[in-house]
């Protein structure tokens, strides 16, 4: 089985250098240049660019650029440095997300260390596209605007006049056409090609190749985000859902041509901050029992069109507490003044008064509630989770933070 063989594997904040070998693998000046060039056309937030070389931030994932694939990992300082390990938490924590789904193929070829994070994600897309061929493609109408030798549907007179002033036998119609060269096969069809630039030489090109003779030719189109805007959801379209997902996600972040030569370049990079949010709120919305209730993304006005949100609103009996999290680590460091000043503001907003900054960690910390000076009601707590047990992703960080804080309630665990 083959697989990638030039493949660098990175920390989250790691530094690469070009002219330089990483395990045998050459970063070259032409990889630190799209990089550049990617990193410029997204704002320069994925990277910081240094002398020579290339400064990740809290942006992990995959690029592939020109045969090389680059992996940026998660990992708490001071932890251990096994890559394999963290690749591991990345995969985990994406799939409980729902930014990704390992079939059991994929995990199998996870455990013995033989797949990479972009073999999972094409792997995935084509065993979507392999069940859609087996269930059956389905057909849509569209508008078909062309020549045709038959007048059928609508003559659009003036292009006809211009047309066929000669050709007198023919006809330029718009009518309606029955058949799979509709859009969603269009989008699906180039995601299609995508995965067949950068699956070439591994496992999963021989799986590329039987997709695509079994997928109908369709027309060729310039997808871009606005292109996804103009799909809509019926009873037929339902079994394409997930499908269109991955395939959003592979077009939108491939950039042809993104450096001054022809290398193409694959990026699928999650923030950090962002995917330990949402791990942490799924976790707890699966420990919640009766009684506990938990939002997230629940915003409130604060000032001239402004709004405050905090992570995570758990409300257990008649007491409600806030959460943010915090994707660092913070080890003996006190919060900053700006993230107690904000978790103040989320006590007042919320009528909580019991806010918790929650950081991972590799050993859990039991926060303990303190006052605010001056504001005997209005208590914050710093809580450390360990997000490793027994050497995998902890998948019980929603039973402890809220047995944390039943503990501090000294309410039943019953509920």
């Amino acid at each position: 089985m083959s697989k990638r063989n030039n493949i660098i594997q990175v920390f989250e904040h790691n530094t690469l250098y070009y002219g330089r070998e990483y395990n045998d693998v050459s970063f070259e000046e032409k990889h630190f240049n799209a990089l550049a060039k990617l990193n410029q056309l997204h704002n320069n937030q994925y990277f910081t660019l240094i002398h020579k070389g290339v400064k990740f931030s809290h942006y992990v994932g995959v690029v592939q650029i020109d045969g090389l694939t680059i992996e940026i990992l998660p990992k708490i300082d001071g932890g251990d440095s096994n890559k394999f390990l963290w690749q591991k938490v990345l995969v985990n924590m994406l799939r409980a997300t729902k930014k990704l789904k390992v079939n059991k193929v994929g995990q199998a070829h996870l455990n013995k260390q033989q797949i990479h994070l972009l073999d999972i994600y094409f792997e995935w897309f084509l065993n979507e596209m392999q069940l859609l061929i087996r269930q059956g493609l389905i057909k849509q109408y569209r508008k078909n605007t062309n020549n045709v030798k038959a007048l059928k549907g609508k003559l659009e007179f003036a292009i006809h006049i211009n047309k066929n002033l000669i050709h007198k036998e023919r006809f330029y119609t718009s009518h309606q056409v029955y058949d799979q060269n509709h859009l969603i096969h269009q989008i699906l069809s180039i995601a299609l090609d995508i995965i067949g630039q950068f699956s070439s030489g591994t496992y999963l090109y021989s799986k590329f190749k039987r997709v695509k003779a079994d997928f109908p030719e369709v027309s060729k189109i310039v997808v871009n985000a606005e292109t996804f805007k103009r799909l809509t959801n019926s009873r037929k379209s339902q079994p394409y859902k997930t499908s269109l997902e991955i395939a959003r996600l592979i077009i939108l972040n491939f950039a042809p041509n993104v450096s001054s030569g022809k290398e193409n370049m694959l990026a699928l990079l999650f923030n950090m901050n962002d995917l330990w949010e949402e791990f942490v709120l799924i976790k707890l919305k699966g420990a919640a029992n009766k009684g506990i209730e938990v939002k997230g993304q629940e915003s409130k006005p604060f000032w001239n069109g402004i709004n405050i949100r905090p992570d995570v609103v758990i409300n257990i009996a008649d007491k409600t507490y806030v959460i943010d999290t915090k994707w660092k680590n913070i080890g003996s460091s006190k919060p900053s003044t700006h993230d107690l000043r904000q978790m103040y503001v989320y006590n007042e907003y919320w009528t909580s008064f019991n806010a918790l900054l929650l950081y991972p960690s590799l050993e859990s910390v039991e926060p303990k509630f303190i006052a605010f000076e001056g504001a005997e009601n209005h208590h914050c707590a710093l809580g450390k989770l360990n997000i490793l047990n027994g050497g995998v992703l902890n998948e019980n960080i929603g039973e402890e933070i809220i047995n944390w804080f039943l503990a501090n309630d000294k309410l039943p665990v019953d509920c």
